[in-house]
Order: structure tokens, then C-alpha cells, then sequence
């Protein structure tokens, strides 16, 4: 009888997992539609709304499980291994079992408090085999040009046809052929082994479809990226072909909206982009696919196992330190660990929540491969022996509310997590001339598109922005971002008097959202070197006019393009 509880319970956290996958297929169904009709703006609700859906669908199951058990076993820590363990011989038959072991351990979370967390009741680590009899080849499809690669590449446009035609299909074949002929060596292209393998499912992101696969032969491979763009009006352009590594990593990067493609196998279609882009962590990879909580349980993973194999301890990151944050980090693990600090610089008018808001709102809208993706995270255990001793006193001192020695155990009540990068500041500190420009350059580039995506980083000092293992600049302190349409860009009135200009209080009315972009240069640049050399590059970001002309274009509808690729003739965006 003791055993018939705990396989109801499950059978139910089962079936509300089944209930979100499903609600989850549809809205990831529908981004093929959304594609070929232009619906940008609904393609951008969809992204939030099926990030949203986890969260939402937790939340039901959880109340459904309070409605219909009694609390005890229901709510008996000690009973839960009895429900892991009915759980586990349901899930073990299913496709997507790693994700169906995230869900119970969410289920689990929002019934108890994180003291009752151990391997016992929930799945700290997985239960499933890393790889098993019955798993089938990731679902490709596979192309042997034998030295007709035009033929092939006609083959491909073919089987990925959509219900609206190409602009220049000809043309585009043309291009793509050239792109793969200079991207590979000349004997590649003829080795007649030569084999192109494609994920059968199409990737949706923002305005762009994106075919993703292989390009291999018996020795060597190579990633392989065509981004697909549809020109309203016009119909669809295949628009680069990508072999570049580093390239095609940029388009699955941590900065970037998460993808909709349909993935029957999930751990599959992991597999096929590791081997493709062996870079990537694993927790990274899913969540590139939408997979968010998921990728929270590989990292935690990963975290876990790396303190638990390495002398590695927490330092505070290198950097300036924030007025609103503070950052810690671990040398060998390449993440860095935000907490939100009890008192703020008196120059800083948010509170708490208000940073807790900015910072959630940052995973829902599109972040044009300009500003960090954050994990957030609760109650966080680690041994003090972990941290370096003025790490800890530090963060004691600055945020005693959210971190806490208990014995032997440091907790850290909340935090966000956030890929580590070098600050600006200290990158242009030591850059050679061309690095320099370069920085100056894509940090602009960084802010304009920000912009037109309707985000506005507020504090846009060189200290809050940071540069990737690529080069990017990205930005990653978001206490006060706001939506571009927000702000009330404003040119700096005349003075009345000559006397206005030598006062130390401005003679004009100043209100809470006003922004005059003509004081950017003093308040970004000490340096008068980096000064000029921006104004020579972006120098329309210190006209008011130029972001109202941003804010006009946005509130018409317009949804800009961000290419995350290099397209032909162009720097990379």
C-alpha cells in the first residue's frame, strides 16, 4: 500500500511535465509559420512567452499536487525517495528523460526549502546512462556531393523549401558555392568521401532560419551554418555559408535569443552540436535551444564537480567594483557569481527589487548578441575552505543579508550567474593601437544595437561592458537598463547667462528619465585619446536626435536585423 502514493505522485509530476513539453512543442511549431509570414514582433512574444512557460507550468503542477494529496506523504522529505525512485522506472522509456529530471527536481524545489535538497530525494546528479543501446543517429540528413557540390547545395535549398520562394535562388547558389569553395581546401572539395549531414529540423531565431550541421570527410570536419533571411515582400535569401568554428559558435553564443527548433531527442541533438562545436559546454548548448533549466542543472553540475576535483577557490573579479553588485568568480571555472550588496553607492536610485526586475527582464527579450545571458539561483552551498578569506569578509561586509557562514558551510542565499569576461576598461588598458579601435568600434556597434532593440544600458561606462574569448563586446550590468522608448532624450538648452555655464547646478530642469546624450564624452572617456577616437567612429550617439530617430523606428513596429555572422563584404556584427 506504502508504495502506491509515491507512484501517483510521480505519475502526476509526469503527467505536468507532458502538459509543458506540449505547450512547448506548439509555440516552437509555430516559429515555422511565423518565418515565412514575417511576424517578427510575434516571433519576439513567442520567445518570451514560451520562457515564460516553465515557470508558469511548475507552478500548476505544483498546486495540483497540494490539491490532490494529503500532506503527508505529500509533504514528508523522508518519503521522497519512494516517489524519486517510482519516478525514475516512469521516465526511463522516454526521449527526453534528462530534461523530465530537471522538472521533478523544480517540483521538488517549490515544496521544500533548499535545506532538504540531497541525492536521495532529487536528482543532484543524473540517473541517466550517457549513453544507451536504443538511442538512433542524431536525425540528420546526409549529402555525398562526389564532386558535384553545386548539385548538392541545389539538393539542400530543395529539401528545406518553404511556402514562399526565393528571392534569387540562382544567385544565392552561386554565392554559397564560392563561400564553400574558399572555406575549405582545394583537395577537400574533391575527396570523393566528402559528406555535408544536416540537422533535419530547421533552427528559428529572431528574423533569421538557420540550417545547422557538418561538413566531414574521412580525416576532418568542419561546422556548418546557412542562415536563411526573409525579405518581407520578397521571399527568402540564403545568405552566408559558415565553416568557420568560431563563427558558427558566435551564432549558438551565451548573448543570443534562444533558438526554436523542434528536437525530438534533446540529448541527441546535444551530442550532434558538441561534436561540431566541441567548445561549448553542454549546459550552454541547451540552453541555446530553450532548454534554460536544464542548462541551470548541467552547470550546476559542472560547478559541483569542479570544486569537488580542484584546489580552486572563490576571489573576488578582477575589475572595479560595482556600486550595486558585487562579483565573485572562480580562476579555473569560467563564470562569474553576482550577488546583490545591502547598501547601494548614494549614487545609484534603485533599490533591491527593482535590480532583482532588471535582471529577470534581461532572459526575455532579444539580447542581439550584445548582453550576457544570467542563470539565477537560490541557496548555493559551498565549503568556506572554497573561498580565499578576504573573498568571503568582502562579501560578509557588503551583502550580509545574502551570504552566510553556517559552520563549515558558506550559504549564498541568491545570486546570478553570468559568463566571465574581461572588462572593457582593462581590456583598452592593454590593447595594442588596432585591438583599441577595434573595441571602440564594437562597443558602439554594441550600444546602437542595443538601441534598436529597445534596450537602453543606461550606465554605459567602458567598467560594464565586457570583451568575449571572440572579441565582442558585450554588455553584462543591468541595474539600470530600461526599454530605449522609455527615455527622454534631450538636447542641453543654451545657457541664459553667461553665468549659467561656470554654475555648479545645471540651469535647466532635469527630470527622472531625461537623458542628454551630449554629455556621454566626459562621462565615458577620461581619456581624451579614447575620446576622439570614439567620436571619430560613433560620434552620432552624442545627438539626442539620432536615438529619437531609434525611438521613432521602434515604436512604428520596425524589428531590426543583427546578423551574427559575418555577412559578405561587411565586418562582423
Amino acid at each position: 500500500m506504502e508504495q502506491q502514493p509515491a507512484a501517483e505522485i510521480a505519475r502526476q509530476i509526469l503527467l505536468g511535465f507532458d502538459d509543458y513539453r506540449e505547450q512547448f512543442r506548439l509555440i516552437t511549431e509555430g516559429a515555422r509559420a511565423r518565418f515565412e509570414q514575417a511576424q517578427w514582433q510575434e516571433a519576439q512574444r513567442a520567445s518570451a512567452a514560451r520562457i515564460n512557460l516553465y515557470e508558469e507550468k511548475v507552478s500548476e503542477t505544483r498546486n495540483h499536487l497540494l490539491a490532490t494529496f494529503d500532506k503527508a506523504p505529500l509533504l514528508q522529505v523522508e518519503y521522497w525517495p519512494q516517489i524519486k525512485s517510482a519516478y525514475i522506472e516512469q521516465i526511463n522509456p522516454r526521449f527526453d528523460d534528462e530534461l523530465s529530471e530537471t522538472w521533478y527536481n523544480s517540483i521538488f524545489c517549490g515544496l521544500f526549502s533548499h535545506d532538504c535538497i540531497s541525492d536521495g530525494t532529487m536528482f543532484i546528479h543524473t540517473t541517466r546512462p550517457s549513453a544507451r543501446a536504443r538511442e538512433r543517429v542524431a536525425q540528420t540528413r546526409s549529402y555525398l556531393p562526389r564532386g558535384d557540390l553545386a548539385g548538392v547545395l541545389e539538393q539542400i535549398l530543395d529539401d528545406f523549401a518553404f511556402s514562399v520562394p526565393y528571392v534569387d535562388r540562382v544567385g544565392d547558389l552561386r554565392r554559397l558555392l564560392t563561400q564553400l569553395n574558399d572555406s575549405l581546401p582545394d583537395w577537400v572539395c574533391k575527396d570523393p568521401e566528402l559528406t555535408i549531414e544536416l540537422f533535419a529540423s530547421v533552427l528559428y531565431r529572431n528574423k533569421g532560419a538557420y540550417l545547422i550541421g557538418r561538413i566531414f570527410t574521412r580525416d576532418e570536419q568542419w561546422p556548418l551554418a546557412i542562415p536563411l533571411l526573409h525579405r518581407e515582400g520578397e521571399g527568402i535569401v540564403a545568405d552566408a555559408l559558415i565553416t568557420d568554428e568560431a563563427e558558427v559558435s558566435i551564432i549558438f553564443s551565451f548573448t543570443r535569443s534562444y533558438f526554436m527548433v523542434e528536437v525530438p531527442i534533446p540529448a541527441e541533438f546535444i551530442g550532434f552540436l558538441k561534436r561540431i562545436l566541441p567548445g561549448k559546454h553542454i549546459a550552454e548548448l541547451y540552453t541555446s535551444i530553450g532548454f534554460y533549466k536544464h542548462g541551470k542543472s548541467e552547470f550546476y553540475r559542472a560547478l559541483i564537480n569542479h570544486l569537488a576535483s580542484t584546489d580552486d577557490r572563490f576571489i573576488m573579479a578582477p575589475g572595479v567594483r560595482g556600486m550595486v553588485m558585487s562579483v565573485f568568480t572562480l580562476p579555473g571555472f569560467n563564470t562569474v557569481f553576482k550577488i546583490i550588496k545591502d547598501r547601494f553607492s548614494p549614487t545609484k536610485n534603485v533599490d533591491h527589487s527593482t535590480v532583482v526586475e532588471k535582471y529577470r527582464l534581461v532572459k526575455s527579450v532579444d539580447r542581439v548578441g550584445r548582453m550576457a545571458d544570467t542563470q539565477e539561483f537560490a541557496d548555493f552551498r559551498f565549503p568556506t575552505s572554497k573561498f580565499d578569506p578576504d573573498c568571503l569578509a568582502e562579501l560578509l561586509e557588503v551583502a550580509p543579508s545574502t551570504v552566510e557562514v553556517q559552520g563549515d558551510t558558506v550559504l549564498v542565499r541568491h545570486c546570478w550567474t553570468e559568463r566571465r569576461m574581461m572588462p572593457l576598461n582593462i581590456y583598452l588598458e592593454n590593447a595594442s593601437e588596432q585591438q583599441r579601435l577595434e573595441a571602440l568600434e564594437d562597443y558602439g556597434l554594441a550600444i546602437k544595437q542595443l538601441a534598436a532593440a529597445n534596450i537602453f544600458p543606461g550606465d554605459m561606462l567602458l567598467k560594464n561592458f565586457g570583451v568575449t574569448r571572440h572579441g565582442r563586446v558585450v554588455f553584462y550590468d543591468y541595474d539600470e537598463i530600461c526599454f530605449l522608448t522609455e527615455v527622454n532624450f534631450r538636447h542641453i538648452p543654451p545657457p541664459r547667462y553667461p553665468e549659467d555655464e561656470m554654475a555648479s547646478e545645471p540651469w535647466y530642469s532635469v527630470g527622472p528619465n531625461d537623458v542628454f546624450p551630449e554629455e556621454f564624452p566626459r562621462f565615458l572617456f577620461a581619456d581624451l585619446n579614447l575620446r576622439r577616437q570614439f567620436a571619430r567612429l560613433h560620434g552620432e550617439l552624442y545627438d539626442a536626435d539620432y536615438w529619437k530617430s531609434l525611438q521613432d523606428a521602434i515604436r512604428t513596429g520596425k524589428v531590426i536585423d543583427v546578423f551574427p555572422y559575418r555577412r559578405k563584404g561587411e565586418a562582423s556584427h
